[in-house]
Formats: structure tokens, C-alpha cells, sequence
């Protein structure tokens, strides 16, 4: 056995790094507990990375009226429209999304959609249903695609 001769963490004599403070397991690095007593009075500082919060700032009252108005564009067209309510809501809901200190934004339109949602709709018919598990991850790549930040 070994000790770390900057923290006195006792350490396996195969390990290349002591796991409490990361010094490097050489000689001069670790004091073998037969020869030499550990270094006990070092004080030893740790500082956490410079981590930023991360959030969604939108609130109760626009959540519930922009679903409303997305609901009613998708009801009054008979889900024609259904590609311009789904944009509508993931520019709401990513707009309002703050990750590591920078605001993301949604590009994405309802004319872009509507070829794959026509596309994604024919497969769908034609498989008798069977092509719908495929389309929920179809559309979560496509809003993936189209999310950026803001400079």
C-alpha cells in the first residue's frame, strides 16, 4: 500500500492517479507506508468549473394560452395545420430555454414540416399504421435540427 504524499489518501500500489486530489502516482508523487509517514499538512483547495445555470423561463399563464391558440389552429383547419401549431409551440417552449447561459432559438417553419409531416402521413397509410412509431422520432430530430442559440 501507498499513501498520496499531497492529501495521505491510501492508495492501491497499481493505481496511476490518487482519486481524492489527482496527483500522479511516481515516486517522489507517493510515499510508501513501510519507508516514509504521509504529508498530512498540506492544505488542499478544490474550486467546482465554472458551471451556468440552465432553465426555462416561460411562465403559467403563456403556457396555457399559447396551447390554446395551437389547439384552436389545429381544430379550425381539421389538423391541416397541425405542422404550424407544432412550430408555433417549439418556438414558445425552446425560445423560452436558457442552457448554459445562452437563450436557444427555433428556426424551424410549417412550410419545412409540412413536406415531411405529408411524407411521414403516406408512410403511415401505407403501413397501415405501422410507420407511426417511426414518425415521434422523426419529428424530435427535425426540432433538434433546427435549434441554434442566440449570439
Amino acid at each position: 500500500m501507498a499513501f498520496c504524499s499531497k492529501c495521505g489518501t491510501q492508495l492501491n500500489d497499481n493505481v496511476g492517479f490518487c482519486p481524492s486530489c489527482g496527483t500522479a502516482n511516481q515516486t517522489q508523487g507517493f510515499a510508501n507506508a513501510n519507508n516514509t509517514t504521509p504529508n498530512f499538512t498540506q492544505n488542499i483547495s478544490y474550486q467546482a468549473p465554472d458551471v451556468k445555470k440552465s432553465t426555462w423561463d416561460g411562465g403559467v399563464l403563456d403556457t396555457i394560452v399559447n396551447s390554446i391558440v395551437a389547439s384552436l389552429i389545429i381544430s379550425f383547419t381539421c389538423g391541416i395545420a397541425t405542422p404550424w401549431a407544432l412550430c408555433y409551440m417549439m418556438d414558445f417552449i425552446i425560445g423560452h430555454t436558457i442552457i448554459n447561459g445562452k437563450r436557444l432559438k427555433f428556426n424551424g417553419t410549417g412550410g419545412s414540416l409540412f413536406t415531411n409531416w405529408i411524407k411521414w402521413l403516406i408512410l403511415t397509410i401505407i403501413t397501415c399504421g405501422i410507420y407511426s412509431f417511426w414518425v415521434t422520432p422523426r419529428l424530435y430530430r427535425w426540432v433538434a435540427e433546427h435549434i441554434t442559440t442566440e449570439d
